[in-house]
């Protein structure tokens, strides 16, 4: 597998994403191993449940903007992965890339080696932005597609997402596979002293309004501001953003600016048993995202037993239902008030919710989603198997076979 972010790297959901599914692959008896970037004070290489991880140098060239830094990413991502694959006297037999981001290295991989490549494809440019308007997003956009056509098998998350891929990519819809995110609620549910918890963020009389995910616009941080005064004026409450991004100062300031600031607690990234502790004791889960592939935050919530209030954008209305798991919103800051009042003012509605919540986690377990991806894999090997097309004779003694 090949994924620009894995823990301790963590920026959105591909990290967990790949932790998870690779761990749980390998339980499975698939031999995984993960190619990703370094990071401070991570080992370069570990083996982790039988995951193999190598982690390449990214950070040592100087790079005048992300995109640079992302081909010089890949061409270390592609050198190592191709000494491992090399070095594995042809036990490796598929690869599995995670997003546009290592769209270079995959691609070389597959024709220096020959070797079926899946794609999980986890958002796209123009469903992000709304669109594609300049030569940096044409660019991103153009990696995608370049990624898709290039793929024997690619993975959505959502039918939401297959939607998107077919339109924005131009993808055949047969070429596509749907495998959801997962959750493991184990961690969700152990022992928590959960009132020194909760005091450690909103008084005894503040209800706990929680919101966790990237602070950018598609994620609708700032409607969730803008219904902090309305949620205020009709019950005492604390919210909490947990996340960090481009709109963080943005959000303060206007916090100074609409007098809540009392009432507000932007926190930057929390470590995760911190942050499973939140869920745990918020009184609501708003999840107000404009563009939501899927929605790993719902899962988290669902797992916790915090109340979900959403817009219920994309792949979230897939995940929850309008007044059985989560209450939905109109996507403007009156709407999102009222939905949050009305989960934080009927107990027996927010209790109702939590319970019907916690009864449909089950089917999104990791154990699922890898049985899911092994098919997948058995799919594109059978194929590839039965075809012409394969490694040459001089691909052949590269890798050791």
């Amino acid at each position: 597998m090949l994924s620009w972010e894995y823990p301790p790297r963590t920026v959105g959901g591909i990290a967990p994403h790949v932790y998870n599914l690779s761990r749980e692959l390998s339980r499975l008896g698939v031999k995984v191993h993960v190619v990703t970037c370094d990071f401070p004070g991570a080992p370069a290489h570990e083996s982790d449940r039988g995951v193999l991880v190598d982690r390449v140098d990214s950070y040592s060239y100087p790079t005048p903007n992300f995109a640079t830094w992302i081909s010089m990413m890949n061409v270390n991502m592609q050198k190592r992965a191709a000494e491992i694959i090399r070095s594995s006297n042809g036990r490796i037999r598929v690869i599995h890339a995670h997003d546009w981001l290592v769209a270079n290295a995959a691609i070389g991989l597959k024709h220096m080696f020959r070797l079926p490549l899946v794609s999980t494809i986890h958002s796209t440019e123009k469903g992000r932005r709304g669109g594609i308007y300049d030569d940096y997003q044409r660019m991103i956009s153009s990696e995608e597609s370049w990624l898709t056509s290039e793929s024997w098998r690619i993975v959505c998350c959502s039918n939401f997402m297959v939607k998107e891929v077919t339109e924005a990519l131009g993808v055949r819809r047969e070429k596509i596979d749907v495998v959801p995110n997962g959750i493991d609620p184990a961690p969700f549910r152990g022992p928590l002293d959960t009132a020194a918890l909760r005091a450690t963020f909103a008084r005894p009389d503040e209800r706990l309004v929680l919101y966790v995910g990237r602070l950018v616009h598609e994620k609708g941080v700032s409607l969730l501001m803008e219904a902090v005064p309305s949620v205020l004026r009709r019950a005492p409450a604390k919210f909490v953003f947990v996340g960090e991004g481009y709109l963080k100062e943005n959000l303060i300031n206007r916090a100074k600016e609409l007098g809540v600031s009392d009432s507000v607690y932007v926190t930057g990234f929390l470590d995760s048993e911190q942050l499973r502790g939140l869920f745990r004791v918020a009184d609501v889960n708003a999840i107000p995202s404009l563009y939501e592939p899927f929605g790993i935050v719902a899962l988290e919530a669902m797992a916790a037993g915090a109340p979900i209030v959403t817009i219920g954008s994309g792949g979230l209305s897939e995940i929850v239902q309008n007044g059985e798991t989560a209450q939905f919103v109109q996507p403007n800051p009156a709407s999102l008030a009222d939905g949050i009042v009305a989960v934080l003012s009927s107990p027996s509605y927010a209790d109702s919710l939590r319970t019907k919540a916690s009864k449909r986690i089950s089917v999104y377990s990791w154990s699922n989603i890898a049985s899911l991806t092994t098919s997948i894999y058995g799919r594109t090997l059978k194929e590839y198997d039965a075809g012409s097309w394969k490694p040459s004779s001089t691909a052949q003694g590269a890798r050791g076979s």
